[in-house]
């Protein structure tokens, strides 16, 4: 309990952290209790078409006199889902290389590092819109999939920079000597290490994942979704012309200022988020 008042006290010093935080609480509440608030009406309705910002309507209508508000609101539920999963994914399998990358070392460590540079030289952003085309996805995690299958290399090397560092340290040595399980290596000694560094990354890998959920949604890439905020733009760019259509500005903002504040809450919250889990950096 007192790890984590600790935690959020550091949080609240860091004014910067505190603000991404409050950020991505917003958005985990909008993703969460935000549906059962604004039930999603998807009837179209011509004569209220284009509406602006008012009580009724927060953020206006769309082209078929839809409450814009509401779609962000349900289509946070989606986004977000799919890169937490995607997060998660990418985490455990990246870190599981770059721990038994790091600790074995010699030919697997070479092995995996040439797996990982070869994946590291191609650009992501390409090869998850062609996976998107080739594999089918049918629900969140097989968008995670997707998503995770390009974003795990940087994290393997980074995690094995940290073990191999970790590897010439006293109490490794100790560890060594004693000849403890490899279970209380990992377990006990290196991910305690390693943890604050691995919160910050996860953070990272689920904000591009989402940009990345977002763009293959846009480009009609993935199962029809409206709400999605990817599917958003691309009917307003295709179907309102809404780059050029003054009517329909709020309607292709709305998911772009939402998907922006999102981006700017988790860097921000990451900024203080080693200092809070690390508690040598507290001192």
């Amino acid at each position: 309990m007192q790890a984590v008042v600790d935690f959020f006290r550091v949080i609240v010093r860091n004014r910067r952290s505190f603000i991404g935080l409050i950020i991505c609480l917003f958005f985990i509440l909008m993703a969460t209790v935000g549906p059962m608030l604004f039930p999603l009406d998807m009837s179209v309705d011509y004569e209220n078409r284009y509406e602006q910002p008012s009580f009724k309507h927060w953020l206006g209508t769309d082209y078929g006199g839809r409450d814009v508000w509401t779609q962000v609101v349900h289509g946070s539920q989606e986004v977000l889902l799919i890169g937490l999963l995607a997060g998660v994914i990418t985490l455990v399998f990246g870190a599981s290389l770059g721990i038994v990358s790091g600790l074995i070392g010699g030919k697997v460590d070479t092995f995996i590092m040439m797996i990982t540079n070869l994946f590291l030289t191609i650009p992501s952003l390409p090869v998850f819109i062609i996976l998107a085309a080739f594999l089918s996805i049918q629900d969140p995690i097989s968008f995670a999939l997707v998503l995770s299958a390009w974003s795990w290399p940087g994290l393997t090397r980074a995690v094995r920079s940290q073990v191999i560092s970790l590897k010439e340290r006293e109490f490794m040595v100790i560890c060594k000597v004693m000849d403890l399980s490899l279970y209380h290596i990992v377990v006990r000694e290196i991910m305690p290490n390693i943890s604050s560094f691995l919160a910050i990354n996860y953070i990272l890998i689920m904000r591009g994942a989402i940009v990345g959920s977002v763009a293959i949604m846009m480009l009609g890439l993935a199962p029809y979704s409206p709400t999605n905020w990817g599917q958003m733009l691309n009917i307003a760019i295709t179907e309102t012309g809404g780059i050029f259509n003054p009517n329909g500005y709020i309607y292709i903002l709305s998911p772009i200022a939402c998907l922006a504040l999102f981006q700017l809450g988790t860097i921000f919250f990451a900024n203080g988020l080693d200092e809070a889990m690390n508690p040598r950096l507290r001192k």
